[in-house]
């Protein structure tokens, strides 16, 4: 075998493991890594910060189910991983982030952006809270392992990311090592359910009333769609996804509800409210999704019945107590209840159905109120610009969207039809984060298109990601709604202590960035500004044709008190005591 440097160890082995593209920008302490992909068959795609790098490789993984590599230099290049590092592991996104290290024959001397004064070399202490593992790798010829078990680690059980730091000397020495075939350390099955508990959740599914299925985004990781739509058409009973699993049923399914919580449809909150049995499958039920665990506002459980299937046993009971826990794949055990129930009753008919009835006034009402926003006023609700994006967009089209208003319209109205169309952060709930996973999203799907919602003020925070779907001309839209500033925190203070007491400076209409020439700086190839309702979907049909990176903005009502949602839950923002 010939002898391959660190750099070469991980460039074979990311070949093997079918990693189609690494993501970083180089340095100092990424160079001996950086130099062995020019005779690699994975391409490198430089974003401009390396949270831009994480948040790539998140959309990406969101959008096809596999991992990406993340790569950068030591020090701040390597801090700059962390949010994007946090938001993949709250939301179970898979992604292997490799940062440069100290020479080892130099840690602990304080050498240039070493982090030493705790323990030498101290970074991946920085890393431990925000990845399912790290790794640190003291000698060349121990890389090969230590690669095979990062990516295991990463991609199987419930994925996330995991850290490998990589010190500059191990890079560049050789070895000759034999690289490790990542289908020699994979399962190559996945985890069912226990049979009793199997039967247990079939027989309380199989005599309820008026039960309701609550898929998670453990569903999306597991590809569990069919699995879901099968067994809530056998039972006729509502499907209430959380956010991270939209498009895990069509939104145009009778069967589809909308989603529970804070910014819920009407219709969800009231079904799962009153449910006697819910079957929640990869749902973590957070404080958004159960209106902070409000008693009857979104779940009453109990004396719901709370059927728990999950992956990781952490969350099986965490918020709620079951009353049956299935640890299992969320693709395998759904299949297996869909068996056990078809062995216990014969599919439930829609005839002379007053559940499945309850189930089509309660949406058509929520549809009643989505459509009261949609009004040609100028400037437009969110909700009407993106009412025009979902008219302009095919029904395959991905959408993405980062926190804030955009986000609190999107995920509620905002229709999608099929899995893994629909990428948003979660449980981190993160700023600037779908500027550059759009970009991960169409590399990952490229013949989807692809369009970034973003508000004004997330789109600030990550806005030199443009550059890098310039450089690369990745076909990705970008839609800015702009309202001229925070308004969901804003929002906030207002109504928790009035007007007078707000500390959020609006941006000055007069004096705020103007997108359209920001993107046009950038060498955007097709840039629009729209004002008026009516042009909404003629713009982003055009934006959507054209081939290269795209940029609309959207003129959007400042000061709608709800920022664009509708409030049909509660959420606990903790009062301070008068």
């Amino acid at each position: 075998m010939p002898e391959l440097t660190g750099g070469e160890i991980i460039a074979s082995y990311l070949e093997k493991e079918g990693v189609e593209y690494l993501v970083g920008i180089p340095g100092h302490g990424s160079t001996n890594l950086l130099d062995a992909f020019n005779d690699s068959s994975v391409d490198v795609i430089q974003p401009r910060h390396e949270q831009g790098a994480t948040h790539l490789a998140d959309g990406y993984a969101r959008a096809s189910g596999d991992p990406l590599a993340v790569f950068t230099s030591i020090g701040p290049g390597a801090t700059n991983t962390v949010t994007g590092a946090a938001t993949a592991y709250v939301d179970s996104i898979p992604m292997v982030i490799f940062t440069g290290a100290p020479q080892t024959h130099e840690y602990g001397q304080g050498i240039l952006q070493e982090l030493d004064r705790q323990k030498q070399g101290d970074f991946p202490s920085v890393m431990e809270p925000v990845t399912k593992r790290s790794f640190v790798v003291r000698d060349v010829e121990r890389l090969p392992r230590i690669l095979r078990r990062a990516f295991q680690i990463a991609v199987t059980g419930r994925p996330g990311p995991v850290h490998v730091d990589v010190p500059m000397d191990v890079q560049g020495a050789s070895a000759d090592v034999e690289i490790p075939d990542p289908a020699e350390t994979r399962a190559h099955s996945r985890p069912g359910g226990d049979p009793g508990s199997i039967a247990e959740a079939a027989d309380l599914l199989a005599e309820a009333e008026n039960p309701v299925i609550v898929p998670g985004g453990g569903c999306m990781i597991a590809e569990a769609w069919d699995e879901v739509q099968d067994l809530a058409e056998h039972l006729k009973v509502p499907v209430i996804p959380t956010f991270q699993a939209k498009g895990i049923i069509p939104e145009d399914h009778d069967l589809f509800v909308g989603y529970a919580g804070w910014i819920g449809s009407s219709a969800g909150n009231e079904l799962a409210s009153n449910a006697d049995v819910v079957l929640a499958i990869g749902c973590r039920f957070s404080d958004l999704h159960t209106s902070s665990f409000e008693p009857g506002v979104s779940f009453d459980i109990p004396p719901s019945k709370l059927i728990h299937v999950d992956i990781d046993n952490e969350e099986v009971g965490k918020n709620y107590p079951v009353e049956v826990g299935v640890l299992g794949d969320a693709k395998v055990v759904t299949q297996q209840l869909y068996d056990a129930v078809s062995d216990r009753v014969d599919e439930v008919s829609t005839e002379n159905n007053d559940y499945y009835d309850e189930i089509q006034e309660l949406w058509t009402e929520w549809e009643a109120r989505v459509e009261e926003r949609l009004s040609d006023d100028v400037p437009m609700s969110i909700s009407r610009a993106l009412a025009g994006l979902r008219e302009a967009l095919p029904r395959e089209g991905i959408v993405v969207s980062s926190a804030g208003q955009p986000q609190e319209t999107t995920n509620p109205q905002f229709p999608v039809y099929e899995p893994r169309t629909n990428i948003s952060c979660g449980g981190f709930s993160t700023m600037g984060f779908g500027v550059s996973a759009a970009i991960g999203a169409k590399l990952a799907q490229p013949d989807k298109p692809v369009v970034d919602i973003e508000g004004d003020g997330s789109f600030l925070m990550s806005n030199q990601e443009v550059a890098c779907a310039v450089e690369h001309d990745i076909d990705v839209t970008w839609l800015v709604l702009n309202n001229h500033g925070w308004k969901s925190i804003r929002n906030l203070q207002v109504d928790k202590y009035g007007w007078e007491r707000v500390l959020n400076t609006p941006f000055d209409e007069e004096k705020n960035v103007d997108y359209v020439k920001m993107a046009e700086s950038f060498n955007v190839g097709f840039v629009d500004r729209v004002v008026k309702p009516e042009n909404v979907v003629e713009t982003m049909e055009r934006a959507l044709e054209y081939d290269g990176p795209a940029l609309v903005e959207v003129i959007v009502e400042p000061d709608n008190p709800d920022s664009g949602a509708i409030i049909t839950g509660e959420w606990d923002l903790a009062d301070l005591e008068k």
